[in-house]
């Protein structure tokens, strides 16, 4: 009798394994082909968590890829604006709790945010490689790695960012061309500069931007973390940050407390440098009619560091098909094209130009960067590589304490 029990509750076991199996965050994605994952996703919902602070962004998302996907896949694409620190917290609590069906299908991501998910073992994967889109138009050695930290298919691009500095040529006649005239530049015109509070992404990267400038170039940082670098290295980015803070905006007693806090202080005057990780964020400004045509474009001569953003799926993501479709649609060289519009969000594209078909690389090369966008061979030479996510992680506490306090 026990013999019958015990096959009969196998039966049981398996036959309740199978129906769990039927459901799209239970599949075995991985061992499907495209096609079965698109037609799973066909009139399912995906709910994109994302960085919200950008108008222009979230309205490209919201009307061009929410239509696209619905139009061809009759997928609805639900935005959820939200920090990155936040879903990812979200996220990693979700995963000590053993909660197997998440509220999150998508995420978009980066750096050691990335970082922290992959250690925590929270997201699905590797799937890049299913995805037709990631297999014939991008670069894989430039998509391997995310601010040092090695992808391994768990993350797919979707655009390319540069750091880069914004002034009104009708207000000033020039610009500093390094850190060094810039904070010159910030004592003979006291408080009329600042800089978003870290660990804002625009902050957190132009205090990166300052530790290369003063402590020799980026080069020595990307044989990976090295601690005691660091700390014979911080204290010469700690020493001139506190140099410039009493000439600072409101004299850094307060910083903005986003990059868009920092756009508006830009365009009411308040201050006379801006700085964005988008090159055409002031031409999208311009064609929004918040910045003068006069706004131009600058970077400084340590360099520019660039790098690429990527969307990921959570490890409990509910429709991990529909994820992925979205996911490939954001690498489309449509989308992508779209994307590069200043009109609609001015993010370089993050395919590879050589793998594009010949129409659509004639398509991009056409479009209207407009004049205060620095062109893609000047920002190319100036280009400089992201370090590894322990040093963003250690610069941000300690700007805090170095600097803040």
């Amino acid at each position: 009798m026990r013999g019958f029990i015990a096959a009969f509750m196998a039966v049981l076991m398996l036959a309740v394994a199978g129906c769990a199996d039927s459901g799209p965050g239970e599949t075995d994605w991985l061992n499907k082909e495209y096609s079965a994952i698109e037609e799973a996703a066909k009139d399912s919902t995906v709910r994109f968590y994302m960085w919200g602070g950008s108008a222009q962004i979230n309205q490209w998302v919201d009307t061009y890829v929410a239509e696209e996907v619905r139009n061809r896949y009759g997928i609805t694409l639900v935005r959820v604006p939200m920090d990155a620190s936040v879903f990812v917290n979200k996220l990693l609590t979700e995963k000590a709790a053993g909660k197997t069906s998440g509220t999150i299908d998508l995420l978009w991501i980066n750096g050691e945010n990335f970082k922290k998910c992959r250690q925590a073992d929270a997201l699905f994967g590797p799937y890049a490689d299913k995805l037709p889109n990631f297999q014939k138009y991008v670069d894989r050695k430039l998509a391997a790695h995310d601010f040092g930290f090695p992808t391994d298919g768990y993350e797919t691009p979707y655009g390319t960012a540069q750091f880069v500095f914004e002034y009104d040529s009708a207000r000033q006649s020039g610009h500093p061309a390094a850190f060094a005239n810039l904070k010159e530049w910030v004592k003979k015109n006291p408080g009329r500069f600042t800089y978003p509070q870290p660990p804002d992404f625009t902050g957190s990267a132009f205090i990166r931007q300052a530790f290369y400038a003063v402590t020799g170039g980026s080069d020595q940082y990307l044989g990976g973390w090295d601690e005691a670098l660091f700390n014979r290295n911080a204290p010469k980015l700690w020493a001139y940050l506190n140099d410039l803070k009493p000439y600072l905006w409101q004299e850094g007693r307060a910083y903005p407390k986003n990059v868009a806090a920092l756009d508006t202080l830009f365009a009411r005057g308040e201050v006379d440098i801006n700085m964005s990780y988008h090159p055409m964020h002031a031409q999208s400004k311009i064609l929004e009619g918040t910045y003068p045509e006069s706004v131009r474009t600058f970077i400084m001569k340590e360099g520019s560091i660039f790098n690429l953003h990527f969307t990921a799926i959570p490890f409990n993501a509910s429709n991990k098909p529909g994820a992925m479709v979205v996911a490939n649609f954001l690498m489309s060289p449509e989308a992508q094209l779209s994307k590069l519009d200043p009109a609609n969000w001015g993010d370089f594209p993050a395919l590879d130009n050589t793998l594009l078909p010949d129409e659509m690389r004639e398509a991009m090369q056409a479009v209207d960067l407009g004049e205060p966008t620095l062109g893609p061979d000047v920002l190319g030479a100036a280009a400089v590589p992201e370090i590894a996510a322990e040093y963003v992680e250690a610069l941000e506490r300690g700007w805090e304490e170095n600097v803040l306090r």
